[in-house]
């Protein structure tokens, strides 16, 4: 998605809500809730990593073998 405002991303993510299974959305609503504990920080951190195991995926796979 292109750059969004807070208010868009925000109503978005309402929208989404209505669509996703009920079954997962006290997990939604956990996840959310260990997200407002976490410092700014934290979260880059985790964002880059996250990036990092996405890009490569490929990469992991053969080290561990």
């Amino acid at each position: 998605m292109k750059n969004m405002t807070t208010n868009d991303l925000k109503s978005e993510i309402k929208k989404s809500l209505d669509n996703v299974p009920e079954s997962i959305l006290q997990d939604v609503l956990s996840f959310l809730h260990q997200a407002e504990k976490q410092p700014e920080n934290r979260i880059t951190l985790v964002r880059n990593l996250k990036k990092i195991l996405e890009e490569d995926q490929v990469l992991l796979e053969r080290l561990a073998k």
